[in-house]
């Protein structure tokens, strides 16, 4: 296609709600990498808590923001992604906000009273909360404004927004934390999510998909939310593909405390995390361009294959450089299946249930993140501490990762390619 008809094709093809949800995703992801960039050190180094419970609450984090999705999903339904935004910004700034002050000398009370542990798990459970309404409402309103023939573009846009996010977001947290110390990192993210309380409230509109089906009670809602387990090749699919996400959660559990652990104590990790995402701002475009022909399973199961290569790297040397070439090739294989993954699970959802279904694309990630969490502590003492070869623990993430690649293939054989070919497929 010529570039002025992608052009064309760009402007005519999204409404404003389109482009008002995708920027208020950028400043939300670039608040949410800003915080989760540090988090992992700041609970070890400034909170003084081992590598395990570091790893289960930065786990537990991660597993609950993305759970909730699926019952957010359904509540965005049916109150709308208006509200959805604005509840979902005002947890986020509420609950950076406190995790900032964990520090501070009036949270030491608290913080003796129930421990450091119980307390930051408590803050964390609030920003997760308000975090759950996020995606849903941004990819249920990317479903309901994007036409057929432009919806595979509109999630590559969508996906490039979220990646310019996650590059700024560590950009901003290093630069914040070199300058003004490490617990304003969690205040300059609630700012963000402040300031996009008030985007919402001006600037957004709620979107009308065709043939809209109102979810008319909670009820309702709930209801529908639990009809779509008994779709259990569905239900598959998000489990196996959770496999994914118990690598991807080890950049920000496990890679930060091998780095400041076993390499350079003075690494700057959170620098080192925007590699990935500004490989995916600058190539998303060409490699969803190289692997439009490919079925969406089949890109998914390339784009395992390829970042789960990434591990074998950083196996080999013990050097800060290495992880650079880790994030390339990571995200190598990452614009390769995660647009397509999001254009699949789209291509499932009933109208009007747009939000519940993308609330379900986001499983994955909650148990990915669950058993990253105590995976990723479990490593660090166990290779590090106890048999002091750290670096074996990238073998494991490597053998995870083809493995998933492995039952998904198998997944796509069975279920799919042995049925009637299908729009779906």
């Amino acid at each position: 296609m010529a570039l002025a008809a992608r052009i064309q094709e760009i402007r005519a093809g999204f409404t404003r709600s389109f482009w008002v949800a995708n920027t208020l995703e950028l400043f939300e992801r670039l608040a949410f990498y800003g915080q989760q960039a540090v988090l992992a050190i700041y609970l070890a180094e400034n909170l003084k808590l081992t590598p395990v419970q570091t790893g289960s609450l930065v786990g537990i984090f991660g597993a609950v923001i993305y759970f909730l999705p699926v019952l957010a999903g359904a509540l965005s339904d049916r109150f709308g992604f208006k509200r959805s935004l604005t509840f979902a910004f005002s947890g986020l700034a509420i609950g950076y906000l406190f995790l900032g002050q964990t520090s501070a000398d009036w949270m030491q009370g608290i913080i003796q009273s129930i421990s450091v542990y119980w307390t930051v798990l408590v803050i964390l459970m609030i920003t997760a909360v308000g975090g759950s309404f996020i995606k849903p409402s941004v990819v249920g309103t990317v479903a309901k404004t994007s036409k057929p023939e432009t919806k595979s573009l509109g999630y590559s846009i969508y996906y490039t927004i979220v990646n310019i996010g996650g590059a700024l977001g560590p950009i901003v947290a290093f630069l914040v934390r070199d300058t003004i110390g490490i617990q304003n990192v969690f205040n300059v993210s609630a700012l963000s999510c402040a300031l996009m309380v008030i985007g919402t409230l001006t600037f957004y509109k709620e979107p009308k998909g065709d043939q809209e089906t109102e979810v008319r009670s909670v009820g309702r809602a709930l209801v529908n939310m639990f009809l779509v387990l008994k779709n259990l090749k569905f239900v598959l699919f998000l489990v196996i593909f959770s496999g994914y996400w118990m690598m991807f959660f080890e950049f920000y559990i496990a890679m930060p405390l091998y780095l400041r652990m076993y390499v350079d104590p003075s690494a700057p990790v959170d620098l080192l995390l925007s590699t990935g995402a500004m490989t995916i701002i600058f190539f998303q475009v060409l490699v969803s361009f190289l692997t439009k022909k490919i079925r969406p399973l089949y890109a998914m199961i390339l784009g395992f294959i390829i970042s789960s290569s990434s591990w074998l790297l950083l196996a080999s040397v013990a050097q800060v450089w290495i992880v650079v070439a880790t994030l390339v090739v990571w995200a190598i294989g990452e614009m390769t299946q995660a647009p397509r993954y999001y254009e699949y699970i789209s291509t499932l959802a009933p109208s009007g249930q747009e939000g519940l279904y993308m609330g379900y694309a986001f499983l994955p990630i909650s148990i990915g993140a669950l058993v990253a969490g105590p995976l990723g502590g479990y490593l660090i003492e166990y290779f590090g501490k106890q048999i002091h070869q750290p670096r074996l623990m990238w073998i494991v993430m490597a053998a995870i990762g083809f493995t998933t690649a492995l039952l998904l293939y198998f997944y796509n054989k069975i279920f799919v390619e042995s049925k009637p070919a299908s729009a779906t497929t």
